[in-house]
């Protein structure tokens, strides 16, 4: 048997005051919450965009797991895309200065999110 793996292995602990848990337990109980949770991308349009790229499954819970990937990853490029436009306005000089200051999505603070994960926009030469 390898080591680490079998008895001697630590049982998994999921809070302070819980019963140790056997590793399969976790995944068992994040289905469960998957089958309940509504994510920001609707199931049929991952359904349909893994039916164009050849990929078929029964399993709703693997298109509400795809759904739920796509809106971290598109979380994460909103995020990125406001730190960007943080900075950006840090270097500016404002008069609106306080915590309800409003930003807004622009093209310039989006494309260099969507850079660092390797996905190049260009503006059409008659947009500039």
């Amino acid at each position: 048997m390898a080591e680490g793996y079998g008895r001697d292995t630590p049982p998994i602990y999921s809070g302070t005051n819980e019963e140790p848990r056997s590793a399969g337990q976790p995944l068992s109980d994040f289905l469960l919450q998957l089958e309940d949770y509504t994510p920001t991308v609707p199931d049929a349009i991952s359904a349909h965009y893994l039916h164009t790229a050849g990929f078929n499954t029964t399993d709703p819970r693997i298109v509400r797991l795809v759904s739920l990937a796509a809106q971290k990853f598109i979380s994460e490029i909103a995020n990125d895309a406001l730190q960007h436009c943080k900075t950006r306005g840090a270097n500016q000089n404002t008069k609106t200065k306080g915590k309800d200051r409003r930003y807004t999505l622009t093209m310039e603070d989006l494309t260099p999110a969507v850079a660092e994960y390797g996905i190049v926009v260009k503006k059409p030469h008659y947009f500039v």
